[in-house]
């Protein structure tokens, strides 16, 4: 997905007028991000047969992000962080984007794709069942349903092969369900003590504070070799670095400033499917009554979430 998302920072993007023609703009750039990160889902699987798993997913995010803040600058905004935020930024970025970025890759050594996409899409979830805790907004009956239904569609998603296949999945499902259960805690966080940023300016820093880290532990503990790429390796390379990061992220937020914040949040619901779907075209992955009954039942727990 995904490096950030919605739940965060929809709120933080002031409302453009909703004339018709911005909206149609606003439809337009919501379905190319959904369709970017969806289809980032099996890129990054491809990518992990020619890169080690946490340079695959950091390396591209720290160029993508240079990018996204050119793109930034000429769209007129600073990227200037106030002293007192450098704290808590390093801290959300960290908590989201390294966590994210890297136990999602790691995970995908253990998972399909479209495994690992249903699972990363539960963030939402997590997000409505953490704000108990962390905010004091007490769970009503809509986030205990979402959450059973996410828990449910995880279950159902790995019982369809049998028990042997779902215990060699087990480390790929704790990483995974560790990497959404971390950023949706650093969006509840945010909510609490948000960020005094503007939403693309505090994007950039967290892409690249985050990304940066992750790519240092692959120079750590990997030996990715990025001369050795196949002409496809350096192609879904580009693609993370230019469709997954920049043109998906200012897709989003100009998604954001043309569109209600909530027609916005059930686009992302698209995310999976198309992860999903992908996955089935370009990898071969399943895509049977367990797949489909798994994705069903998450994307509507996330959809309950969202409202709740």
């Amino acid at each position: 997905m995904d490096t950030r998302s919605p739940p965060e920072i929809i709120t933080a993007v002031p409302p453009a007028p909703h004339a018709p023609q911005s909206r149609a703009a606003g439809y337009a750039m919501l379905l190319t991000t959904a369709a970017l990160w969806g289809v980032n889902w099996p890129v990054g699987k491809h990518l992990l047969q020619e890169l080690p798993p946490l340079s695959m997913r950091g390396i591209p995010g720290v160029f993508g992000g240079l990018l996204l803040a050119a793109v930034t600058v000429f769209a007129g905004q600073s990227l200037r962080v106030p002293r007192d935020q450098w704290a808590r930024l390093l801290f959300y970025a960290i908590l989201s984007v390294s966590g994210w970025m890297g136990l999602i890759g790691l995970a995908l050594v253990y998972l399909g794709a479209s495994e690992t996409a249903i699972i990363g899409a539960t963030i939402p979830v997590w997000a409505a069942a953490l704000a108990w805790p962390v905010l004091g907004e007490k769970p009503n009956l809509k986030r205990i349903v979402a959450m059973m239904m996410a828990l449910t569609g995880i279950v159902v998603l790995m019982g369809g092969n049998g028990v042997a296949a779902t215990q060699s999945k087990l480390p790929g499902i704790a990483l995974a369900l560790t990497a959404a259960f971390m950023f949706a805690l650093s969006a509840v966080l945010a909510k609490r003590k948000p960020l005094r940023l503007p939403p693309l300016t505090s994007a950039v820093w967290q892409i690249e504070i985050g990304c940066l880290i992750v790519t240092l532990a692959g120079l750590m503990f990997e030996k990715p070799h990025l001369l050795q790429l196949t002409p496809l390796g350096w192609g879904l390379f580009a693609f993370g670095m230019i469709g997954q990061v920049c043109i998906g992220f200012a897709c989003w937020f100009g998604a954001l400033a043309r569109l209600p914040a909530s027609i916005a949040a059930i686009g992302t619901l698209l995310v999976p499917v198309i992860g999903v779907v992908a996955s089935a075209i370009s990898l071969g992955e399943p895509l049977g009554p367990s797949q489909i009954g798994a994705l069903a039942l998450t994307v509507a727990g996330v959809a309950i979430a969202s409202r709740s």
